[in-house]
């Protein structure tokens, strides 16, 4: 009898059995809550699975799976920890950590991803080179195309194009081959180098003379570009500084005032308003990223 009371009084097995009770509350009082965090979960999920795919990276999909679980679940328990003896509230912030861990994976791809689509188009410059003297000497678009994955081997761009005559060479037409890759880049230089070969090669044209003036179109938008960025730099550094501020005051606090930072990190309403110091952050972060962004 002891050892049953002892055990359901250690205070890891309460933690579970009052965690527990807090989550069929919750579930009963909203039972929208379990559906909303299965959405979120599998819309992330599928991104990023399908942006893996995009990358050509290969692994398999259950070790991605494994790996966001495991990655959101650690996440939302050290949260809980940190939150110990609170188990409401370590519950609470465990189950927006869980989340925003898988939000914060599916943004990480997409900055993989939008890393990879400006490589190809920096390298569409010297592969429009290339392709534009394999046609000069008499040479096909997808024999140009070869030359190019023969030239720059281990790029985004022969990636790109090898996927495109693969295509080809399983029965898709060089149109439908070419249509999917704008679809998957979406980059205005990918489309108009596309749109371009497309319309020549049902139309007929001066191919090369066309690729050599879109070569040179993409050389131009890309100065502009840099200006923009050397332009706009001191703005990104600025929004950077002013979102790290409060969390360097925040240590700062609690290196020489450890009793005043005890009341943010250890009472519900210091809880309260780091949460609703970080949501600004984010807010003001996202503002002012909009603001330095100009599209060209």
């Amino acid at each position: 009898m002891d050892m049953v009371k002892s055990f359901f009084l250690d205070p890891f097995i309460l933690s579970i059995i009052v965690g527990f009770l807090v989550f069929v509350f919750f579930y009963i009082r909203w039972p929208g809550i379990l559906s909303f965090f299965k959405d979120k979960t599998l819309s992330s999920q599928k991104e990023v699975l399908e942006i893996i795919d995009k990358m050509m990276i290969k692994t398999a999909k259950e070790k991605v799976v494994l790996w966001l679980w495991s990655l959101g679940l650690s996440f939302g328990f050290l949260i809980f920890l940190a939150c110990w003896p609170h188990l409401v509230v370590g519950l609470g912030f465990g189950s927006i950590g869980f989340l925003f861990s898988w939000i914060g994976v599916q943004m990480v791809m997409r900055t993989l991803w939008e890393q990879r689509c400006n490589q190809v188009v920096d390298q569409m410059v010297e592969g429009l080179v290339i392709m534009t003297n394999g046609v000069k000497v008499g040479l096909s678009v997808t024999q140009s195309m070869e030359r190019v994955i023969k030239n720059m081997k281990g790029g985004p761009l022969a990636q790109e194009f090898q996927l495109v005559l693969n295509k080809t060479r399983l029965g898709m037409s060089v149109e439908e081959a070419f249509n999917d890759m704008e679809q998957r880049m979406d980059r205005q230089d990918v489309t108009m180098m596309v749109v371009a070969i497309n319309i020549l090669k049902e139309t007929g044209g001066n191919i090369a003379e066309t690729l050599a003036t879109i070569s040179e179109t993409i050389r131009e938008r890309q100065k502009v570009q840099n200006k923009i960025k050397a332009l706009t730099a001191q703005g990104t550094i600025q929004a950077t500084i002013v979102s790290l501020v409060p969390f360097l005051l925040l240590v700062m606090m609690f290196l020489t005032n450890k009793q005043h930072a005890q009341l943010m990190l250890g009472t519900p309403l210091g809880w309260f308003s780091l949460l609703m110091i970080l949501a600004l952050i984010i807010i003001g972060g996202v503002l002012m990223k909009k603001i330095v962004t100009i599209k060209v």
